[in-house]
């Protein structure tokens, strides 16, 4: 039976998601090029327009926001003007960030990217160390534990700049299992940071991160077994549900240590795969959370990360472009 979308988006509007992970502020500057500089060989961009929007985390969240989704967001920043610029971004889409993510060196992590004629000419990360990000501070804090205690979902999005660490998942693991009813626990994996991971609803990562967490090769013309890898992933990490993202080739579904199939991708055209990943995971853990089988919801991501890849840099899916896809 085909799904509702409709009815699915519905249901999105009753539900609490807490993303937990690296939050950051996405600076575009867009402009044109006609010369080179004097001074060394280098093109000199006339600045046309600056453009602020929420990355990493902060871009799950927005994806979240655009499909309906009442989110709060959780993730390290410290008292800086980026931190005020993002949370007025972050304000104006309905997102609540949270305040006691606030901590002193918490360098509020900025990427801007330098477009000249839709073509990106360079970025540039302001960002500190990966231990200044640490939620250590909070973990007790009776207003984190309730935000997670009433969560549908908690989704960990992992940009490995230092936010979602062992410590992090241990004490999350820990408070919910005193819960009657436990939300799901969604994670998008960095495999280098080999974090233990386990009991995990779903895990989502794409081809090379599946492949490095299997123990394969992860090189860009490895070859890609279905089985091998998925059961790899199962063995070591035991998720519940297992979706990852191919790219062309669309995605890979498996769900209680089994492969149960792959879908093409929709995209007709592609512009720009940026924030792609984070629009397939707020789609995913929305659509379950929502009581959607994995098949269906994968379905549906895969449709919003067909269209969010048209759009130029990092752009959320919503509600309005789902239904008229």
């Amino acid at each position: 039976m085909p799904l509702d979308i409709q009815a699915t988006l519905d249901k999105f509007a009753k539900l609490r998601i807490v993303v937990i992970g690296d939050i950051m502020l996405d600076h575009y500057i867009m402009g044109d090029a006609t010369r080179i500089s004097p001074e060394a060989p280098v093109p000199v961009v006339s600045v046309a327009r600056d453009t602020y929007v929420p990355g990493g985390a902060a871009n799950v969240a927005n994806n979240f926001a655009g499909l309906g989704v009442p989110t709060d967001l959780i993730g390290s920043y410290c008292d800086d003007p980026e931190s005020v610029l993002l949370n007025d971004v972050l304000t104006h889409r309905g997102i609540q960030l949270s305040p006691i993510g606030q901590k002193d060196g918490a360098t509020t992590i900025v990427k801007t990217r330098v477009v000249v004629q839709r073509q990106q000419l360079c970025r540039i990360d302001r960002e500190a160390k990966p231990a200044a990000y640490g939620l250590d501070h909070i973990l007790q804090d009776p207003q984190f534990l309730d935000l997670i205690s009433n969560a549908d979902a908690i989704l960990f999005s992992d940009y490995a700049k230092g936010v979602v660490n062992d410590t992090l998942l241990s004490a999350v693991r820990t408070h919910l299992a005193t819960l009657p009813e436990q939300p799901l626990l969604i994670v998008d994996p960095k495999p280098k940071r080999h974090l233990d991971l386990h009991g995990m609803t779903l895990m989502t990562p794409n081809r090379a991160e599946a492949l490095q967490m299997a123990g394969f090769d992860s090189s860009s013309d490895a070859d890609f077994d279905d089985e091998a890898v998925s059961s790899a992933i199962f063995k070591k990490y035991n998720p519940e549900k297992l979706v990852i993202t191919l790219g062309a080739e669309g995605m890979l579904l498996g769900e209680k240590g089994k492969i149960i199939g792959r879908i093409a991708t929709v995209a007709r055209e592609v512009f720009d795969v940026s924030g792609a990943g984070d629009t397939v995971i707020a789609v995913l853990t929305a659509a379950l959370a929502a009581g959607e089988p994995l098949k269906e919801a994968a379905a549906l991501a895969n449709r919003a990360a067909g269209i969010v890849v048209s759009h130029l840099g990092t752009a959320p899916i919503s509600a309005e472009e789902l239904l008229n896809a």
